[in-house]
């Protein structure tokens, strides 16, 4: 009598702590795990790479293998806690990676005095408000067009009215740059977490992501296979790698491996369709246009940091090179990957 009394209850209150429990779809937490379990043998071939000697193994491409693992450690482990959070924590997540990016560039490229004031909103105000717009997730999608208007407009002329000629356009362009690249592109990674895509069951029209989690799933394919194809390029280098596509930039992006990384990121993409509400040659596809897009990010900050004269971006963590040089390809494909899904599948 007592269990039937309180089941309406004990089932109501599962059904509202569902979200929470079961932060993920099945085949979302297949994926993370199966991605755990390949984490783990990697970092387990790193130290018996490392106990071997140099002459069996060329030291730096190990050295690279295992700092690409630990950087892979940390950043499934951040994009997980924001998963796990729910859509707000995600969004936030990628705010604060978004300004510690943004701020490894600016460190970067040198300053003048004039230009600390424009920072100062470009980091304090710019940021946090474009991540706020794509939360809020409005009608107008106001998160596309706030942030390029207020930076093109505000960031020359408060530069400007700091009174200080010297390099003017070079200062104001590196600054919109930034913004460009390492804001306003990163925030359609998590804004792929409130479109509404449509599949077709049965002829009938139906919307994939309702209520169930599955968009979470959407967002850790893109980012997998966008880091997957990072690695899969410098693997395809340097295994067939004979044309350096620009050698006084980058001599280890070849065009072997970009074509052997697309291909590789296109099965890749078929293999783990399930996650997503694409057919397996649509996942492919997609695939295709992240590998093509991680590229031109890989190849653009490469010359930039030729430009001034760096190996990486910074060290966020010993051992680990700057943020930005590990989330160049996904700030490149976000925006081009949101849109294909958009006009597509919406």
């Amino acid at each position: 009598m007592l269990l039937k009394i309180l089941s309406p209850f004990v089932f109501g209150f599962l059904e509202q702590t569902t979200d929470f429990i079961l932060p993920f779809d099945e085949p979302t937490a297949w994926l993370i795990a199966a991605v755990m379990v390949l984490l783990i043998i990697g970092s387990f071939i790193g130290k018996l790479l490392e106990r071997s000697s140099e002459e069996r193994f060329n030291s730096a491409i190990v050295r690279s293998f295992n700092q690409r693992i630990r950087s892979w450690w940390l950043m499934c482990a951040i994009l997980i806690a924001g998963l796990v959070i729910g859509k707000t924590g995600t969004v936030v997540l990628f705010g604060l990676i978004a300004f510690w990016a943004l701020r490894e560039f600016i460190t970067m490229t040198p300053t003048r005095r004039g230009d600390h004031r424009a920072l100062f909103w470009v980091l304090v105000v710019f940021t946090p408000l474009q991540f706020v717009l794509v939360g809020v997730h409005d009608d107008h999608q106001l998160f596309k067009v706030i942030l390029p208007l207020l930076a093109a407009l505000f960031v020359p002329t408060r530069i400007a009215l700091a009174n200080d000629e010297k390099r003017y356009l070079e200062r104001s362009a590196k600054i919109l740059i930034g913004i460009l690249i390492c804001v306003y592109a990163l925030s359609f990674a998590p804004a792929l977490l409130y479109l509404d895509i449509k599949t077709f069951v049965d002829g009938s029209e139906e919307l994939w992501n309702d209520n169930n989690n599955k968009e979470k799933g959407l967002l850790f394919f893109f980012v997998l296979i966008t880091q997957l194809n990072d690695v899969l390029q410098f693997g395809w280098g340097k295994l067939i790698g004979r044309n350096v596509i620009a050698d006084r930039i980058n001599t280890s992006r070849t065009l072997e491996g970009v074509i052997g990384a697309a291909a590789s990121s296109a099965l890749l993409g078929a293999l783990f369709s399930w996650v997503t509400p694409f057919a397996f040659w649509q996942a492919a596809v997609i695939a295709v246009v992240i590998s093509i897009c991680g590229f031109a990010g890989g190849i653009t900050m490469s010359a930039i940091k030729r430009d001034r004269g760096v190996k990486d971006f910074g060290t966020l963590i010993q051992g680990h090179a700057g943020i930005l040089d590990r989330i160049d390809s996904l700030c490149f494909a976000a925006p081009v990957i949101y849109s294909v899904i958009e006009i597509f599948f919406t």
